[in-house]
């Protein structure tokens, strides 16, 4: 009886008056409901981009880079001994390893804080934790030993060598290896919520797109009906439910598009430089360490000068230059680049950077930043000719040195212009993030709902007076 009772009640006027009726008001719910939980999703993947994951990368980057700097300044440490008058001194090279010390144990709690609840970062930060420990018991050890006594400058006593070559194997072959490990877990946990809010952020608008359509649609068929079974031309509260259902779709449309946009600046075009950068800039200290490991430690010398060749292939890669070929090959490169922005023949991660150049004034910091680079390794031949011709202190005091024209001096140069470039994709991504929820404020409940109490509102005094009739 009730079906039939529904079917009669549809073939009399006002029970199709009042069955589109609420079609409409069902309609203008569910894009409501659409239009909030899209816009909730996308403003809850702008934060967990913009202030957990990629903090938490740029973090594990900055581990990577402060513990290359710890070994770096025990190198320094063993290198200059008491002698002042080389560059930097012992309390100096000190000081910097302390710093990068409570540093990298700031990095590290920030990346336990999250090690709960991402399983893919868990065990490369316990390898890390575990290495570090071990590895600062030995780096103290050796540089305890080297204060002991008075020697020559960059020939430390051979038990603290042997310390050192035991910690800095440990930094090399487990430790450093866990922190790309770390950083490459994070990117990836970034990466993921950026295709997954990027796609969300698509799909919404489509399905916004749709539900506007279908209440659009009620509408229609609703003032048509009425216009016909009543005789009236236009019914004002109809009309204005129709023109809120069309502010509501296209504004939300367009503005899910734009954070889709927001979100590409941010990751693609920003973030993407950021940790090229970053790891550029880790590997840039890790080779400036392999010059005092050089020069400290005669034994190992070779396969030191092999690694700085090899992170100098990391930083700008150029096929089939060795170190004593690179240079030439740099600038070649450099020159062609300079009468044809589009000719980039260096790879690496310097490389990655020239190809994703897309801020202002990005482009001049980035040929500033390799510039910089260029003498920086030109600097590093200097040192290593001074040292085959037996005058170990003056490669240790250019080495080491932050005069005007030393090696340190060209590093810190290099280094503050990466930071630089790396501030102006920064610069540019917390734009994008800011942007994006700036957007997307009152998106994700108040206007909507607002919009949708509007609607039923105004499709129910829209019907009212013609149902009255038939009272």
């Amino acid at each position: 009886m009730t079906a039939v009772a529904r079917r009669l009640r549809w073939r009399t006027t006002p029970g199709r008056v009042r069955g589109m009726a609420a079609l409409a008001v069902i309609a203008a719910i569910v894009l409501g409901v659409i239009t909030a939980a899209v816009s909730g999703s996308i403003a809850g993947g702008l934060q967990l981009i913009g202030h957990r994951s990629e903090p938490e990368v740029l973090a594990s980057t900055d581990l990577y880079f402060r513990l290359n700097d710890m070994d770096a300044q025990v190198a320094n440490v063993l290198l200059v001994g008491r002698q002042r008058g080389l560059g930097i001194d012992r309390q100096q090279a000190q000081a910097i390893y302390e710093q990068d010390r409570l540093q990298s144990d700031q990095d590290l709690q920030r990346a336990a804080a999250v090690a709960g609840s991402v399983r893919s970062v868990q065990r490369p930060l316990r390898s890390v934790l575990d290495g570090l420990g071990r590895y600062e018991a030995l780096a103290g050890e050796a540089m305890y030993l080297d204060g002991q006594g008075a020697r020559q400058p960059g020939r430390p006593p051979a038990a603290a060598l042997v310390l050192y070559r035991q910690a800095t194997d440990l930094l090399q072959d487990s430790i450093l290896p866990s922190a790309r490990r770390l950083t490459a877990a994070n990117a990836a946990d970034l990466d993921r919520a950026y295709l997954a809010k990027r796609s969300a952020a698509r799909d919404g608008a489509l399905r916004v797109a749709l539900a506007g359509v279908a209440l659009l649609a009620v509408l229609a068929g609703l003032q048509l009906y009425l216009a016909a079974a009543y005789r009236r031309r236009l019914s004002l509260p109809l009309a204005g439910a129709a023109l809120i259902a069309l502010v509501v779709a296209t504004v939300s449309v367009t503005g899910l598009y734009a954070q889709a946009g927001h979100l590409r600046v941010a990751k693609s075009e920003a973030f993407d430089s950021i940790i090229a950068l970053s790891q550029a800039r880790a590997v840039s200290d890790d080779a400036n360490a392999d010059e005092s490991r050089y020069l400290v430690d005669p034994a190992r010398a070779e396969r030191y000068q092999q690694a700085f060749e090899s992170k100098s292939q990391q930083l700008a890669g150029l096929a089939g230059a060795g170190i004593f070929s690179y240079d030439a090959a740099l600038n070649r490169a450099i020159s062609a680049y300079h009468s044809n922005n589009a000719d980039i023949g260096f790879g690496g991660y310097l490389g990655a950077e020239f190809r994703n150049i897309t801020f202002t004034g990005e482009r001049a910091a980035a040929v500033q930043t390799l510039a910089a680079y260029q003498v920086y390794e030109r600097d590093d031949r200097h040192i290593r000719a001074l040292n085959r011709s037996g005058n170990l202190s003056g490669a240790i005091a250019f080495d080491t040195s932050y005069a005007h024209g030393n090696s340190n001096w060209a590093f810190t140069r290099y280094d503050n212009a990466l930071s630089a470039l790396i501030a102006i994709n920064q610069r540019a991504f917390s734009g994008a993030i800011s942007a994006g929820q700036t957007g997307l404020s009152g998106w994700t409940g108040p206007i909507p709902a607002a919009a949708v109490i509007l609607m039923i509102v105004l499709v129910l005094a829209g019907v009212r007076p013609r149902l009255a009739e038939y009272r």
